[in-house]
C-alpha cells in the first residue's frame, strides 16, 4: 500500500513537472518568439521604407580591434565618411543589398527567397545592416599597416569603384585603393547565383622599398538573434580552425564572458551562425592566421568574429603580391553548404548546419527526407513515407520485440501460478521465472532493444525538423503551414470557431490531439494493468504527451502520430501471427460497459 501511495505522488509530481514546464517556459518562450517575428517584421519593414527615401546607410562608431603581426591595432571608423561613401549594388537570384565603398563594408544583404514570417506578404529576412542600425551586422576585409606600408584600406577607407556599377555572378566590380607610399590595393569582388562572395586582393608595390602588410577579416555583429536559443541548437561562433580539426563553437554567453583566440590556424574558416542563417569567412587555404571571437563594450557593445594574418604579407619593390578571401552570407541551405564544401574544399562546412552529435544520422534521414520531397513536392507527405521507411528498416527488430511481448502473455498464466506457490519467496520465484524463461527460449529483455534503438532516430527526426531551413515554413495539408512551428490551433477556442485567442500554454491543437488519440488507442493494444497505480500511469500517459508535444513542430507530432498508428496496424499482424489475443476491441468494449455494483 505504501508503494502504491508513494507510485502516485511520484507520477502526480511527474504531471506537475512538465506543466510547470509548459506554462513556466514553453508558453513564454512561444510568446517571445511570436513577439520577436512581428517586431522584426515591423522592424524590417521601416527599414525598407527608410531605405527608399534614403539611400546612403550610415554605419556609425562601429570600432574594433584585431590583432596584428606588430600588436593590436585599433580599427576606428570615421562616422562622416560611412554615411556619405557611394554604395555598389547587389543584385543576384538569392540576395539583394550593397556594399559600402568605405571599408569596402558588405553591409546590406537580404534573403530574397525567404521572408520573415510564413505569411508571403511579410518583409524579406535581411541579413546584414550597417552598423549604425539596430540590427546592425557586417563583414568586413582590410589590411594593417605594416613595414614602410604607410596607409592601407581599413574602415575609414573610401575605395574607388573602377569598374562595374552592379554585382551579380555575371558582373564583378573593381576597386582600388592608392596611398601616398607607392602602394596600390585594387580589390575585384565577384558572387554566384546563392551566397558566396569572393575578394580577389592584389597589391602592387610601386615604390624602391619592401613593404609589409597584415590582412585581417572580420564579422561584426550588434544585437543577438531576435528568436530566443533552445538547448538542442547552437547559435553564435564557430568554425574549423584547421583541415584536421573538428568544429570549434563558442556561444555569446561564453564569448561575453572572456574573448577566444585560436592561434596558427589554416586552411579552415569561421564565422557566426544563427538557427536558419550562417555568416562566415574563408581566409586563403595556404595563409596561417590567428581568430578570435570577441565580445566589445566599448562604445556601442558587439559581438565579432576576426582574423589577422600572423605571417606579414611581404612585397619587394616592383613586385605585386595576390590574396583570396570568400565570404559566406545567407541561408544554410544543407545542399548548397554540402556543394560548397566539395567545390573550395572547405573542411565540414556542411556542419554549420547544427546537427548535433548523431550528425551521421541526421544528415542521412535528412537527406533521404529532401529526396523524398523533390519526387512528391510536400515534406509532410514526405515525412510520412520517410516513417514508413524507417518502420520497414526496424520491422525485424520490432518483429522481435512484439514476439517477446506475445510469449510473455502467453506465460502470463505460469508466472501467475508461480507467484501464487513461492508467495513471499522472491529468490525462490526469480530462479523459478529465469528456469521457465530459459525452457520456454523467452528473453525478457528482448522488447527493450529495438525502442532503445530507435531513440535516437526520434531525435534525430527532431533535429532535422528543428535546425533545417527546408523545413521553415513548409506546408502539409490543411492548417499546417509550417511543420517547424507547433501546431497553431487550439481545442480551447474549438480549433478557431470562437472568437478569442488562448495562451500558448493552452494552444493544444488538433494534430496533437491526434497523436495523443493513437498512442491511447497503441496502449489499448494490451491487457490493462491489474496494479491500480500502473493502470493510472497508462491512462495519464497519452495526456501528459499530449500536452508536452503540443509545443513541439507540427512535423514531429504528425510523425508520432502516424508512427503510432503504424505501430498499431504492426503489432496487431505480428499478435495474430503468435496466436496472441488482441486486446483492443475488449478494451475499448470494457469503456462503455456499466460496471456492477459492488454487491453483485
Amino acid at each position: 500500500m505504501e508503494n502504491n501511495r508513494n507510485s502516485v505522488i511520484a507520477i502526480a509530481l511527474t504531471v506537475l513537472v512538465v506543466l510547470a514546464w509548459q506554462f513556466l517556459y514553453m508558453g513564454p518562450r512561444l510568446e517571445e518568439q511570436r513577439a520577436a517575428q512581428e517586431q522584426a517584421a515591423q522592424q524590417q519593414a521601416a527599414q525598407e521604407q527608410t531605405a527608399a527615401t534614403n539611400n546612403t546607410a550610415s554605419s556609425g562608431t562601429a570600432g574594433s580591434s584585431a590583432t596584428g603581426a606588430s600588436g593590436d591595432a585599433v580599427f576606428s571608423q570615421a562616422g562622416a565618411q560611412q554615411e556619405t561613401a557611394p554604395r555598389v549594388k547587389i543584385e543576384t537570384p538569392a540576395l539583394s543589398g550593397s556594399i559600402n565603398l568605405a571599408g569596402a563594408r558588405i553591409d546590406d544583404i537580404k534573403l530574397k527567397d525567404y521572408h520573415v514570417t510564413v505569411n508571403p506578404t511579410s518583409p524579406i529576412v535581411t541579413l546584414f545592416s550597417p552598423a549604425d542600425t539596430e540590427n546592425g551586422y557586417f563583414a568586413e576585409l582590410g589590411f594593417v599597416q605594416g613595414e614602410n606600408s604607410g596607409s592601407v584600406p581599413g574602415p575609414q577607407t573610401v575605395w574607388t569603384l573602377e569598374k562595374g556599377d552592379t554585382l551579380t555572378p555575371a558582373t564583378p566590380v573593381v576597386l582600388s585603393y592608392t596611398n601616398d607610399s607607392g602602394l596600390t590595393f585594387n580589390r575585384t569582388i565577384s558572387i554566384d547565383d546563392d551566397y558566396m562572395i569572393t575578394m580577389d586582393d592584389t597589391v602592387t608595390n610601386s615604390s624602391d622599398k619592401q613593404v609589409t602588410v597584415n590582412p585581417y577579416g572580420r564579422i561584426t555583429r550588434f544585437n543577438l538573434p531576435d528568436e530566443p536559443s533552445a538547448w538542442v541548437l547552437h547559435e553564435g561562433f564557430l568554425g574549423v580552425m584547421s583541415p584536421d580539426a573538428g568544429i570549434t563553437e563558442d556561444t555569446y554567453k561564453n564569448v561575453a564572458k572572456e574573448n577566444e583566440t585560436y592561434t596558427g590556424s589554416n586552411g579552415g574558416w569561421f564565422g557566426v551562425t544563427d538557427k536558419y542563417w550562417g555568416t562566415a569567412i574563408i581566409p586563403q587555404s595556404d595563409m596561417n592566421y590567428d581568430v578570435r571571437f570577441s565580445h566589445f563594450t566599448d562604445g556601442r557593445a558587439r559581438y565579432q568574429a576576426d582574423y589577422s594574418d600572423n605571417q606579414p604579407l611581404t612585397i619587394a619593390a616592383g613586385q605585386s603580391a595576390e590574396l583570396q578571401t570568400k565570404v559566406f552570407a545567407g541561408a544554410k541551405v544543407t545542399n548548397i553548404l554540402t556543394q560548397y564544401q566539395k567545390q573550395y574544399n572547405i573542411p565540414l562546412f556542411d556542419r554549420m548546419i547544427d546537427w548535433g552529435w548523431l550528425w551521421f544520422i541526421t544528415k542521412p534521414l535528412f537527406q533521404l527526407m529532401d529526396f523524398i520531397y523533390h519526387q512528391v513536392g510536400n515534406f509532410g507527405v514526405a515525412i510520412l513515407i520517410t516513417t514508413v521507411i524507417i518502420k520497414l528498416l526496424f520491422f525485424p527488430l520490432a518483429s522481435k520485440q512484439y514476439a517477446s511481448m506475445a510469449n510473455m502473455k502467453r506465460m502470463q498464466p505460469k508466472m501467475t501460478e508461480l507467484k501464487e506457490q513461492y508467495g513471499d519467496d522472491r529468490m525462490g520465484l526469480q530462479k523459478a521465472m529465469m528456469e521457465l524463461y530459459k525452457k520456454e527460449k523467452i528473453n525478457p529483455v528482448a522488447g527493450c532493444w529495438p525502442v532503445l534503438l530507435q531513440i535516437p532516430i526520434f531525435f534525430a527526426l527532431y533535429k532535422v525538423l528543428y535546425v533545417t531551413i527546408e523545413m521553415r515554413h513548409a506546408p502539409f495539408f490543411g492548417w499546417i503551414q509550417d511543420l517547424s512551428a507547433p501546431d497553431p490551433t487550439s481545442v480551447f477556442n474549438l480549433f478557431g470557431l470562437l472568437p478569442w485567442g488562448v495562451p500558448a500554454f493552452l494552444a493544444i491543437g488538433a494534430w496533437p490531439l491526434i497523436m495523443g488519440f493513437t498512442m491511447w488507442l497503441q496502449m489499448r493494444m494490451n491487457p490493462t494493468p491489474p496494479d491500480k497505480t500502473q493502470a493510472m500511469i497508462f491512462n495519464w500517459m497519452p495526456v501528459v504527451f499530449t500536452y508536452m508535444l503540443a509545443q513541439f513542430p507540427a512535423g514531429l507530432v504528425i510523425y508520432y502520430a502516424w508512427n503510432n498508428t503504424l505501430s498499431i496496424l504492426q503489432q496487431s499482424i505480428i499478435m495474430k501471427r503468435h496466436g496472441v489475443k488482441i486486446e483492443l476491441f475488449d478494451n475499448l468494449k470494457g469503456l462503455f460497459r456499466k460496471k456492477k455494483p459492488a454487491s453483485e
